[in-house]
Order: C-alpha cells, then structure tokens, then sequence
C-alpha cells in the first residue's frame, strides 16, 4: 500500500510539473504575440544587401560589345558583392524593351540593366514614344566605356579621287553635289546621326544609306557600295590597321590612343563635333543610395581589372571614372544634346 501511494505521489508530482511547463511556454508565447514585433532597419538591410542573386539585363542582341563586357563585369565584380550575377538578353526596339524591364523592376539594386547613348540619349527623340523616362526611371551606378566613332573612306575611293583628310573629303563633296552616299547600322543609328551632323554642320549635299546593323554596312563600305561611314573605332579598328579603309577624323573632342595620328573632326575645322558610343550600368531609380553605392564599388573595382582594362583598350575606351552623381550629369547633358542632333537629322522610328 504504501509503495502504490508513493507512485501515485511521484506521478502527481510530475504531472504537476509538466502543467507548470505548459503554462509557462504558453504564457512565453501569448506575451510574444503582444509585443510589437520591430521590422529590421532600412540601414540594416542596406548594410546586409545583396542577399540573393542580381539580374543585369542587356537590352541588346548576345555576341555585341555591350554583352561581352557585361558578362565580364558580371564575373569580375561577384567577388565584391558576394552574389552571382546573372546576365539576361533582351533585345528590341533599339534597345527600350530591356530598357523598360528595369525601369519597371522594384527599387531594391537586385534589376540592372546595360544602358547606352541609344537607350538614355538618342531614342527619348528618336521614337514616338517609349515606356521609360531616360532620366527619371533610372539611378545610374558606373559609365563603363567611352568610345569614339571615326569616319571611315572606302579606299579605292579614296585613292582614285586623292582624299587625304576630311577636308579633302568635304572639298569634293561641295563639287560633287548630291553624288556621295554614307552608310550606317540604321536610321538613327550613331553613325547616322553623325554624317547628318557633318552635313548640317557643312552644307554638304550627300545621301544617308541605312543597312540593317553596323556590320552590312561595314560590307557595303568595303564593297563600295557606300562611299564612307561613321563606324564605331572597336568595329573599323582592325580594318584601318590592315589597310582596308582610310580613317579621316575621330568623332569625339580628343583623338584616340588607338589612332593617335588621326585628327578630331574638330581638329578639321568643324567645331563643335563631339558624338561618341558610351554604355553604362544603370538601376531602378528609388534605389536606396547605399546600395547605388556598393554597386558602383563593386563595378568600379571591376573597371580595373586587368582584363577588363585591356579590354577597354582594345576597343579605344577612354572613359573617366566617374561617381554615380557625375554619371548622372552626363547622361542629362547628352540627352539634351541629342535632342538637337535628332531634330536635326529628321529622323524618327513609330
């Protein structure tokens, strides 16, 4: 008998306890529930970001320049933010449908997109419309390159008629009215938009030939089907080192390390002249500042690899180091200069 009490005891005892236990863990948990819960900080999120893997768009075609060095930049700047980043092609429109995609993403630094002159400068005046606003719709991070455009002569052409210089070039012009004809990669293209600005800028009486992309219009030089063009210097570099075509003037204020003995359209006597290819990583504009800025450290560090320095040099870059502010300036100034430009050449794509 006195053993079964003593077990019953014993039972009593710990179930007793287990009660105490429950009671307690539900108390824990009801008090839980009532206190306000406190969200981490705008500032810890930032401190932390990114937690997961970024999208870089680029809203051109895989196998350009902008997508070479894209995937480059993809690689190089992983180390500095700890997350891959995945490249994505989304070509069309001349380049406002990837455009767009970023413009539309959330503002968190996790959507960006390789911008160029043609997205942020030349089709807010080109197209009838487009879904974005260059400016208001974007937070730039980097300019990645600057590269200049230089006139190219076909170079039979240019033997058979003595053309030297860009000045030869505009003298037969002027006697020759209405007989030369220059291609480009389209209308309103870069290159198109440069001969209508040397036209305008001269008064010369020459025919603009669109083809579908720089490089049938390169073949179209070298066939001499087209008289002369304003080729981008990554494009026509090897082309002028072999002989094949005759560099007259570089576009832009500066020569090119590649083309030192090469004068600047300015440099010819038409002043002013500067219109030359830029690209550079954007994101969504809203984007806390924190994170603009750890992305622009990670794509600045990249800038100096090694690889993609020589990169750089191989197609004629001279891009400054800019911040992401200084960025900013410069694509409202060359959206501005553009306006002209295109109301200049009457171009325009519905």
């Amino acid at each position: 008998m006195k053993t079964l009490t003593q077990s019953i005891l014993r039972a009593s005892g710990l179930g007793c306890a287990s009660l105490v236990l429950c009671a307690a863990t539900a108390w824990v948990q009801a008090q839980a529930q009532t206190q306000p819960q406190v969200p981490p900080s705008a500032q810890d999120l930032e401190l932390a970001w990114p937690t997961k893997p970024l999208r870089f768009v680029v809203p051109y075609p895989p196998g350009g320049p902008l997508d070479t060095m894209a995937r480059l930049l993809a690689e190089k700047a992983r180390p500095m933010l700890g997350q891959a980043i995945i490249v994505e092609n989304r070509p069309g429109a001349g380049g406002n449908i990837g455009a767009d995609q970023v413009a539309r993403a959330k503002p968190d630094g996790y959507t960006l997109v390789m911008g160029a002159v043609a997205t942020h400068a030349i089709n807010p005046w080109l197209f009838a419309s487009i879904p974005y606003d260059s400016v208001r719709d974007f937070a730039p991070v980097s300019l990645v390159a600057s590269v200049p455009n230089v006139l190219v002569l076909n170079k039979d052409f240019a033997d058979r008629n003595s053309i030297q210089s860009l000045q030869d070039l505009i003298a037969y012009a002027k006697k020759n009215p209405g007989k030369l004809n220059y291609g480009s990669g389209g209308s309103g293209s870069a290159g198109h938009l440069a001969g209508e600005f040397l036209k305008a800028r001269t008064g010369i009486d020459v025919m603009h030939v669109p083809y579908q992309g720089a490089s049938p219009a390169q073949l179209a030089l070298l066939s001499g089907q087209s008289d002369f063009m304003f080729d981008n210097l990554a494009a026509a570099a090897a082309l002028i080192g072999d002989d094949k075509v005759r560099a007259l003037a570089v576009t832009t204020s500066t020569r090119s390390a590649l083309l030192p003995d090469v004068p600047t359209v300015q440099e010819s006597g038409i002043n002013p002249f500067d219109i030359g290819t830029w690209f550079g990583v954007f994101t969504t504009a809203g984007t806390p500042d924190a994170v603009v800025q750890k992305l622009h450290q990670a794509y600045q560090a990249a800038l100096l690899d090694p690889v993609v320095l020589e990169r750089l040099k191989i197609m004629g870059s001279s891009a400054p180091v800019l911040t992401s502010a200084q960025f900013a300036d410069l694509v409202r100034t060359e959206r501005d200069k553009y306006q002209e430009i295109v109301r200049m050449s009457g171009a325009q794509v519905n």
